[in-house]
């Protein structure tokens, strides 16, 4: 639970270097309910490193304590340092002008941080996805079932996932069409952001060779509509898995609404849908999963019935 999510396959590579580079803390940012920031404070925690995390929120909670909710329960726990910016001054300021500032005043302390960008997503990181097709394709040829994916389908939050599984796909035996859907930012921005991890890995692919994008932010980043929700119960419910409402819900949202509206697209296709965590981010929609999720009542039992201990007395 605490290092789960797509993440880790990133900060497996992230914090070697980190760790070559002779760090004593790393640096990362996000938003309030970041999966990347909980799975990086977690990681350092496990290499003795000391965590510092940026994290976007509304200018309303800024100034205020942000409390102990699904992932900011795990980071305050493991020790991790926050450090809290409006969403405003993140978007006049940006990312990367954040993380330095806080670099250049850690710097100062003595300290030696490490730098991790929004998502993990730089060239470095994207090797964890690179080597995940490399695990899927192991899988496949040690199976007796013979499968073969057509299509990869994944969430995309900030590029480096979709980046390592188009790239490892195209590489591989597999050849499967990745197919990504954008919490956030749009498709072209995505592809942009994308080609640059490529050639940042000297690829020498197109991104829209490799990977097709698609828009599925409906509400907003970490916004969802009561069908999002309640579609990520019916999924939990039929199935037992638990989808992350702000990443792989709102991807097999999208998935299955493209799969009805544009069925020969699909049709006769085998899928391959990659679940990239985020469970504890579900404990910030509690208020709105309530009305979904109302199956309980009080056990009827007359006083009548005789008692029976079963193992291990609980009075």
């Amino acid at each position: 639970m605490q290092l789960s999510g797509n993440k880790v396959r990133k900060l497996e590579f992230l914090m070697a270097g980190a760790i070559a580079e002779g760090a004593d803390s790393v640096i990362t940012i996000g938003g309030i309910q970041s999966n990347h920031c909980r799975a990086t404070a977690v990681a350092a925690k496990y290499l003795n490193l000391d965590p510092f995390l940026i994290l976007r929120t509304s200018k309303l909670l800024v100034d205020q304590d942000p409390a102990l909710v699904g992932n900011l329960l795990v980071e305050r726990l493991v020790g991790a340092s926050l450090q809290l910016i409006s969403k405003e001054e993140y978007a006049q300021i940006g990312s990367v002008t954040l993380a330095n500032l806080l670099k250049q005043k850690l710097i100062k302390e003595g300290r030696r941080p490490y730098v991790i960008p929004v998502g993990g997503s730089n060239s470095l990181g994207t090797w964890g996805y690179i080597e995940a097709i490399r695990e899927i394709e192991l899988q496949i040829q040690s199976g007796t079932s013979n499968v073969k994916f057509d299509d990869i389908v994944v969430a995309c939050g900030s590029g480096g996932t979709i980046a390592g599984l188009a790239l490892g796909s195209s590489l591989s035996t597999l050849k499967a069409r990745v197919h990504a859907f954008s919490v956030c930012d749009d498709p072209d921005y995505f592809h942009n952001f994308v080609q640059g991890l490529l050639d940042g890995l000297k690829a020498g692919v197109n991104s829209g060779d490799i990977v097709h994008i698609q828009n599925a932010k409906g509400l907003g980043y970490a916004m969802n509509t009561s069908e999002e929700l309640n579609f990520v119960k019916e999924v939990a419910e039929a199935t037992g898995v638990v989808l992350d409402p702000v990443y792989s819900g709102k991807a097999a949202y999208a998935m299955l609404k493209d799969m009805n509206e544009n069925p020969k697209k699909w049709e006769g296709r085998k899928i391959l849908f990659v679940h990239t965590g985020g469970l504890l981010g579900l404990y910030d929609k509690v208020d709105q999963l309530a009305s979904f999720v109302g199956n309980w009542e009080r056990m009827d039992v007359n006083e009548s019935v005789p008692r029976q201990d079963g193992i291990g007395k609980m009075f």
